[in-house]
């Protein structure tokens, strides 16, 4: 593996001028990459086939919740360097680079589902420029980049394939792509590596590692599965304190200042959500089963990370007698995450779907997130998702719910328990108000 560290990508930047790109797919990720590399000075276009996405593109309007994202994208537009078109074979005209920026969705067994960025690259192929780059920005299976590559539509125009995973961070997905700690690039043409390295992110910060494609599709998954590996070993730390009578949040502080840690992903809570970690944790355990390879750890992972959801539901039950059933539960979260509208494999929506199919009656509140389902209302602040609850569950860690007053949350509620999934309320502000308190790994289960 070789590495260029992001001087030397500078050093190098004059060598390319602004360049023309195409980016498949106005999603998540597409219009990240897009907004992000006009910003950079390129003119970017931007396919997208559904039309009421595409609408609302064209007039301003950005379909997805993402801090700072819809001033990057009228940013672009404002200064005539990005656009939106139906057709992706006019998107790619004239285009050096192109980037394919799909869903890869799981299917019923827990593999990726390719065929929606099969189709559009089948698509594409012939109106690609020839010795144009093909960048492969969605998550793949391991060996994707190497099959495209050897597609005749492809190999015929000597169009290079490359894989160029996203590690964006919803919530702070704009700096994330500004900021990157790392730009992981794999191909086995050193000039097309070049060409993304020192091209088109040729201004951005951060150290670009550069391996082959295989080595770049693994890493993606490597790392997401690491991180939920992490939040499943803290939540199960986090239980057991709360077994023996341990402060979870003094144990994980004291293992964070060990530097092979470090303080971060360190927080005990519902378990892990959102479309990636779920999706991509599923998808290596997929592959390594399809190869042979028994994954034992990466099946507890998961489990343990249903167990953890079940555990939630349970200190909500403990906390009206054992039955759900006639209890009203004011819920205050139900994106996945703070900083997003995503509730995409969300904690937050299971604990939801759990409690009202137990019979519960939910009153849910989100700053960002809207959802609905049977047994389930959505209120139109903090304060009147948990009017009349007999018990409330924080549920994501927005930072307006510890601006709540205790005393008008005591006020409000029937009952008289806060479960905190997050550990995010004041603990000693809330029992001040008369209220219990319950978080995860506080020591009381």
């Amino acid at each position: 593996m070789s590495r260029t560290g992001p001087d030397d990508g500078a050093a190098r930047a004059g060598s390319f001028s602004r360049m023309r790109i195409g980016v498949i797919g106005a999603g998540y990720v597409g219009l990240v990459q897009a907004g992000g590399l006009a910003r950079l000075g390129h003119e970017v276009r931007v396919g997208e086939r559904d039309e009421a996405r595409l609408d609302a593109l064209r007039s301003g309007r950005v379909p997805v919740y993402e801090p700072g994202l819809a001033a990057l994208i009228s940013e672009g537009r404002a200064m005539g360097r990005l656009s939106f078109h139906a057709s992706n074979r006019k998107t790619v005209n004239g285009a050096s680079v192109v980037f394919i920026a799909l869903p890869t969705p799981s299917d019923d067994a827990g593999a990726v589902d390719t065929s929606i960025l099969d189709g559009a690259i089948a698509d594409v192929a012939p109106s690609l420029p020839a010795g144009s780059v093909l960048v492969i920005k969605s998550t793949v299976p391991v060996g994707t980049g190497r099959r495209i590559s050897l597609m005749p539509a492809v190999a015929e125009r000597d169009v290079r394939v490359v894989s160029n995973p996203e590690f964006l961070r919803e919530g702070s997905a704009v700096e994330d792509f500004l900021n990157p700690d790392r730009i992981v690039i794999g191909s086995t043409d050193l000039h097309a590596a070049e060409i993304l390295a020192s091209g088109v992110y040729r201004d951005l910060p951060g150290e670009r590692v550069v391996v082959d494609p295989a080595s770049a599709e693994m890493i993606k998954y490597a790392a997401n599965a690491y991180l939920a590996t992490r939040v499943s070993f803290v939540n199960s730390i986090a239980n057991l304190c709360e077994t023996l009578g341990a402060d979870a949040a003094a144990v994980l502080g004291g293992m964070g200042r060990d530097h092979r840690i470090g303080s971060h992903y360190l927080a005990p809570g519902p378990g892990y959500g959102g479309s990636c970690l779920p999706k991509d944790t599923r998808a290596l355990e997929a592959m390594a089963e399809c190869h042979g390879y028994e994954f034992r750890l990466l099946r507890a992972v998961m489990e343990v990370n249903e167990e953890q959801r079940d555990r939630i539901v349970g200190k909500v039950a403990s906390a009206v007698g054992g039955k759900l059933s006639r209890a009203t539960v004011g819920l205050w979260g139900l994106a996945f995450k703070a900083g997003t509208d995503d509730v995409r494999e969300s904690p937050a929506a299971d604990l939801a779907r759990s409690l009202t199919s137990a019979g519960a009656a939910v009153r849910a509140y989100d700053p960002r997130a809207v959802l609905s389902m049977p047994g389930m209302e959505m209120a139109p602040d903090p304060l009147s998702a948990a009017d009349g609850a007999d018990v409330l569950l924080v549920a994501t860690e927005w930072r307006q719910f510890r601006q709540v007053s205790p005393v008008a949350l005591r006020e409000a509620m029937r009952g008289s328990v806060v479960v905190d999934a997050r550990n995010l309320l004041d603990a000693e502000a809330i029992r001040a108000a008369g209220l219990s308190y319950r978080g995860v790994g506080t020591g009381q289960p």
